[in-house]
């Protein structure tokens, strides 16, 4: 890994709080994310892209001391009761709308944004003692994948300071197919898995290869079955635009079932 730019990571981020209560089917995944920042440069910050924020416009947090935002129900009341005290950083936050606006892209800064479950689930789990700035940045409503890997690629030059670009999603979210007892759902999670994985960590395609595969997703092995909607799997698309430009391979660093199906996270370095 280069001592001169911090790397990009995309991980599932699980069901809900569930990894934080100890769910026996998120163990793997948990165990994952409490381990994967011992292998990672100590973050100046971190910019977190949330599957859990969609805005008309690039739209990024900038409160000073955000609070949480417990957007789920039905869970044990504990589940309502975590706390990650971390500082927001809006010196950071106003940087990253000047990077927008140099490339003709609208954004906007919320001061009012509490860290949803896409970042504070994650975030507890890497970095619990909660002292290393965090600002989040939303998805477009547009969902258009070609903006997204446009986002990543203006936050690049991010990673000259240190700072950890996070996206926070899932590589595979179909609601209906993780609790279904339906014995060809494995299979098929592994087929878009495969195509995914191939795309982004495969020597020989060209950046534009790639980008030109991530487009056009929806043409995958099994895409629409593992994302009936798109939003889990574009904080990915994010990841790519930020980390190839330096990093044109991404590594699998995570691989394991969740609910019989097939997840993983991903690391350019």
């Amino acid at each position: 890994m280069s001592d001169k730019i911090m790397p990009v990571l995309f991980v599932p981020h699980g069901g809900g709080p569930m990894p934080l209560l100890g769910e026996a089917n998120h163990r793997e995944l948990t165990a994952f994310m409490k381990s994967v920042s011992a292998d990672l440069p100590r973050p100046t910050a971190i910019v977190v892209i949330t599957a859990h924020w969609e805005e008309n416009i690039a739209t990024i947090s900038n409160s000073p001391a955000p609070g949480m935002l417990y957007d789920y129900s039905g869970f044990p009341p504990k589940s309502y009761e975590f706390k990650y005290p971390v500082a927001g950083d809006p010196a950071l936050a106003q940087q990253i709308a000047a990077l927008l606006e140099a490339q003709g892209l609208k954004s906007r800064l919320d001061a009012a944004r509490d860290l949803d479950h896409g970042s504070f689930v994650p975030l507890m789990l890497m970095y619990p003692h909660a002292n290393i700035p965090v600002v989040q940045l939303s998805l477009l409503k547009s969902l258009d994948p070609a903006a997204h890997i446009a986002l990543g690629k203006v936050l690049a030059p991010l990673r000259e300071q240190g700072v950890l670009i996070l996206g926070s999603g899932m590589s595979f979210h179909n609601m209906r197919a993780f609790f279904s007892a339906n014995p060809s759902t494995q299979a098929r999670s592994e087929d878009f898995d495969d195509w995914l994985t191939e795309t982004i960590t495969q020597d020989g395609l060209t950046a534009e290869d790639r980008a030109a595969r991530l487009v056009d997703w929806k043409n995958a092995p099994e895409a629409l079955f593992c994302h009936p909607r798109e939003e889990h799997l574009l904080p990915l698309h994010v990841c790519f635009g930020a980390g190839s430009i330096a990093s044109p391979v991404a590594t699998k660093v995570f691989s394991g079932f969740l609910f019989n199906t097939k997840i993983s996270a991903f690391l350019w370095s």
